[in-house]
């Protein structure tokens, strides 16, 4: 299993958690990045290379430009 690249589901719980208006300038430029990625790097990796936990983080977080 390989989740090199992708980004921790406790990072993007917290990302979603913590309010915008709570949020500087770098920080949200810094999750559009970090998500935009961590969708790149998911959809170019098949499902039975992902481990559980990252399944699960795709169903939840994952973009809808499927």
């Amino acid at each position: 299993m390989s989740d090199a690249g992708r980004q921790d589901i406790s990072d993007k719980i917290h990302d979603k958690i913590k309010p915008n208006s709570e949020k500087s300038t770098p920080e949200h430029f810094g999750d559009k990045i970090k998500g935009s990625l961590d969708n790149f790097v998911g959809h170019a990796t098949p499902s039975h290379d992902k481990s559980k936990t990252q399944q699960v983080s795709d169903k939840i977080f994952g973009d809808n430009k499927k």
